[in-house]
């Protein structure tokens, strides 16, 4: 392959570029170290890896596409995505498919996909658009406020009854692109008065109606038959509240700041937190090696929502830190894209598609290292998954048709005026 060809495909900015392959080797590695519990119950020591594998190049073809369209016609995407993502929403209690207590998943034509995912991008799309069709000469128009809020109540509130924390993710991300938006300062206020008040209101609700069937102290599980008592609620606040349970528990656990010996530590009733932190001690800070992790074997959701537990046992903390350095750069590098920019819906595109990456792996990072309550994100672009993976790459397709029309633009110019 040429030079010239190679160019061809690897286009767009090339430190995005240098991020999203470093990302992807460092999930190869991790992923397949870490999926040792599904080859032992599969049988197959490859077959994880090989999955993960197709998945990040399904993920890579849909790059390349993505990279290739003007950043203008993403516009034309925003009512498509917007009303889809939204009838799957609606959709989702009832054709759902369960994991761990949560309708999540749905299945089409044998594939399963998360829609909070996708309606996820459909919010970014649609509040970049907003911001850009409103800006004034003094900021953003003041209605623009209230478009975005009635935007969120419609896709962001039905996303938050099944995933609280995809939801909780992506109004942070909202939030933060009103501010880069110029949204005035007094409305952003406001709203997170009125925030404050409704999260105080629903962890009373969540409290009062939720069950924490954690056993306090030493005692076996619910058995099946228990559990299948309690689970079923038919009433209104049962369907809605359905997750309350969990996050009551969640809560419980975060908020106890008794301190508990490690001879006395409850293994079965804590198990994601405790092996979590036995790899983090354990790792002597240089770390293990890739491939040398113990816990692995131990630590539900390895591969997955814990796996920066996993790469601080086999990187060491020099190793973790790099990891996180990679996203913090994708954030810096996306502003200096940003300032290329001659139009506003690019620019807030690319802001917020950054705040959405940046912000959901250091929540994971804090999960994983005991900074946050247990919650259900993966990391993007490390921990294994499919729809969140190849909606991840979506994205840096995204970064990369921004950082490539503008330079373009920006070229285009420079050549008119040395003409001139």
């Amino acid at each position: 392959m040429t030079l010239k060809s190679f160019n061809n495909i690897f286009k767009g900015d090339k430190v995005i570029w240098m991020i999203f392959f470093l990302l992807c080797m460092i999930s190869i590695i991790e992923v397949y170290s870490a999926s040792s519990s599904l080859s032992y119950t599969g049988g197959n020591y490859w077959a994880p890896l090989i999955k993960h594998g197709v998945t990040i190049f399904i993920g890579f073809v849909v790059l390349i596409f993505i990279m290739n369209i003007k950043c203008r016609y993403f516009k034309l995407m925003t009512p498509f995505a917007l009303f889809l993502s939204f009838c799957m929403l609606l959709l989702l209690p009832f054709l759902g498919s369960e994991t761990n207590g949560a309708s999540r998943w749905v299945s089409f034509m044998g594939l399963q996909f998360q829609p909070s995912e996708f309606a996820k991008a459909a919010v970014i799309l649609a509040v970049a658009q907003i911001l850009s069709a409103m800006q004034t000469e003094y900021g953003a128009d003041k209605k623009a406020f209230k478009y975005i809020i009635i935007l969120s109540f419609f896709m962001i509130v039905p996303m938050g009854l099944e995933n609280l924390s995809t939801a909780m993710l992506a109004f942070l991300t909202v939030l933060l692109m009103m501010i880069v938006g110029r949204v005035p300062m007094k409305q952003i206020g406001k709203l997170l008065g009125v925030i404050t008040i409704a999260v105080v209101f629903v962890i009373v609700l969540v409290m009062a109606v939720g069950k924490d069937k954690t056993p306090e102290s030493n005692k076996q599980n619910l058995t099946e038959q228990a559990a299948e008592e309690t689970q079923e609620d038919n009433s209104l606040i049962g369907k809605v509240f359905h997750r309350a349970d969990t996050w009551k528990a969640r809560i419980n656990r975060f908020t106890d700041d008794k301190y508990i010996a490690p001879k006395d530590f409850d293994l079965d009733k804590d198990a994601q937190i405790g092996h979590a932190r036995i790899a983090i001690a354990t790792s002597n800070v240089v770390g293990k090696g890739p491939g040398n992790s113990n816990e692995r074997d131990f630590l539900s959701q390895a591969f997955s929502d814990f796996i920066y537990a996993i790469i601080i046992e086999e990187m060491g903390i020099e190793g973790a830190a790099f990891v996180a350095l990679l996203y913090i750069v994708l954030l810096f590098r996306t502003g200096k894209i940003v300032n290329r920019c001659e139009n506003s819906f690019p620019a807030f595109l690319a802001m917020g598609i950054a705040f959405l990456l940046v912000t959901q792996a250091l929540f994971n990072m804090a999960v994983a290292v005991g900074l946050a309550p247990v919650t259900g994100q993966p990391l993007p672009f490390i921990s294994k998954g499919g729809t969140s993976t190849i909606i991840n790459c979506m994205y840096v397709g995204m970064l990369l048709s921004i950082s490539r029309f503008a330079q373009k633009r920006k070229k285009e110019k420079q050549a008119v005026v040395e003409e001139v």
